[in-house]
């Protein structure tokens, strides 16, 4: 593993959050993004692709603020849904849906979502910027699990169960689900209740499998990262969170908000990536 590298934070005002999502926002000003100047012969427009992918008990509806703030700067905005069944697979999923898109792309990650970009995006000339969401960063040979209990202050082993499903060669695995009546107190503290609800009647369970599963690729070593570290996190221990962005030398914000930050508090979820897509 490399030694730590120092972070680099980022400090100004921030933008009005939206006002139906009241959790306390964190304070940095908003950045224009990549302007639609044309260069070249063929005169491709310079704004990257954004592409957001979702972590565990989520989906690609949890960007929606997101993509909507993102979609009125102009940029073309990509959510697609992560199987959720291994790391390997998974990032070899979204590297297909990588290599469909022309031009420069900025690649976002939530939660276990983080460690599928770390991979997927490996030796992709075309991946400009990594943006970590209350994400995990791993390096080569570390797990998703592994790095939750590296700090104290996870309680997501007791806000979820366990399901069988079953496997394409046969036999059952396990798979993770938090439980209804605890989804908003462990994910989405802070989101409005009818919000939250609807959230966890659509949660998409991991496979424990993927959470043990170690990374082989750890792109961030090679590709300019960004970190926003959500201190009321509940899934990923915020001392974790912080660690991992300072071992990546991302340029890093802090919120406080749960571990749903992209739902609770979209407006600087929005403004750094607009800062990576710069």
């Amino acid at each position: 593993m490399n030694s730590p590298i120092s972070r680099r934070t980022v400090t100004a005002s921030l933008l009005a959050g939206a006002a139906v999502l009241a959790t306390p926002r964190a304070a940095f000003s908003a950045t224009s993004p990549a302007d639609d100047r044309k260069t070249g012969p063929h005169r491709h427009p310079t704004k990257p692709t954004i592409v957001l992918i979702h972590g565990a008990f989520a989906d690609g509806s949890s960007w929606s603020a997101v993509v909507e703030r993102l979609q009125r700067q102009g940029h073309h905005v990509l959510a697609p849904a992560l199987p959720l069944r291994g790391l390997a697979s998974d990032a070899a999923y979204i590297r297909s849906v990588l290599e469909s898109i022309p031009g420069p792309i900025v690649l976002v990650g939530h939660s276990y979502g983080g460690s599928v970009i770390s991979q997927a995006a490996a030796e992709f000339p075309r991946v400009k910027a990594l943006v970590y969401i209350a994400a995990f960063v791993p390096d080569i040979g570390e797990s998703a699990l592994e790095l939750t209990n590296k700090y104290p202050g996870s309680t997501l082993a007791q806000a979820t169960s366990t399901q069988p499903y079953p496997l394409p060669g046969g036999g059952t695995g396990e798979e993770l689900i938090i439980k209804k009546e605890l989804f908003r107190e462990q994910f989405a503290a802070g989101v409005p209740v009818p919000t939250a609800q609807v959230m966890a009647v659509g949660q998409r369970p991991i496979t424990v499998a993927a959470l043990q599963e170690k990374t082989t690729a750890a792109a961030w070593k090679k590709i300019p990262s960004w970190y926003l570290v959500a201190t009321e996190d509940r899934n990923i221990p915020p001392a974790a969170e912080q660690w991992m962005a300072d071992r990546a030398g991302a340029r890093t914000i802090t919120v406080r908000a749960p571990h749903a930050v992209a739902v609770s508090d979209p407006d600087p979820v929005t403004d750094l990536i607009l800062r990576a897509a710069c």
